[in-house]
């Protein structure tokens, strides 16, 4: 499948909220958080055209019945994919747009990982349009390996990180993490 970076699109943040509402719903009565975060989730940010929303499950003792009440929307639980405390789901044919789906346990590398880099990215334009010419570039260059282009972004995403204030030892395993999970 060919990568594929866009420039920013005002409709990212609609399909957002349409997932964000149909998770609410199906998971009334359960406390959760949910989150926009990857590149679409930064405003003037080029991205793949592709949404990831993070559930944040505080009481993951109630993880089986956010799986069966997901599954009632078309989502099937992948498992972690490698990345603990971060379960992934396939794609629901519900949503006419690609998505990623995550139900995350609070306070765990991998959800810090989104939620810090969306935020450093918000707070911080400039950075977000070197990393937005660092991903077209890698798109351009690895059309059709998205292990490379993965790889390629690594590094950036490891100094956004640290100024972002993850500790190094925590920006090294969410690395290695990076690397593995593409």
């Amino acid at each position: 499948m060919k990568i594929e970076v866009i420039s920013y699109q005002s409709e990212w943040p609609r399909f957002f909220e349409e997932l964000r509402r149909a998770a609410v719903e199906a998971l009334a009565g359960i406390d959760v958080a949910v989150e926009h975060v990857g590149s679409t989730s930064v405003p003037g940010l080029a991205a793949k055209p592709v949404i990831d929303i993070d559930i944040i499950l505080p009481q993951w003792e109630r993880f089986g019945e956010v799986v069966r009440r997901l599954g009632t929307l078309g989502f099937a639980h992948r498992g972690d994919l490698g990345i603990p405390g971060r379960e992934a789901f396939t794609r629901s044919p519900r949503f006419a747009f690609a998505h990623n789906l995550y139900v995350c346990r609070p306070g765990t590398p991998a959800l810090e990982n989104h939620l810090k880099l969306r935020n450093y990215l918000r707070s911080r334009p400039d950075e977000a349009a070197r990393y937005a010419a660092l991903k077209f570039k890698l798109a351009e260059r690895f059309p059709d390996d998205i292990d490379a282009y993965c790889r390629g972004k690594t590094d950036l995403i490891g100094e956004f990180l640290l100024a972002a204030g993850i500790d190094s030892d925590s920006v090294a395993k969410i690395r290695a993490d990076n690397l593995r999970d593409e």
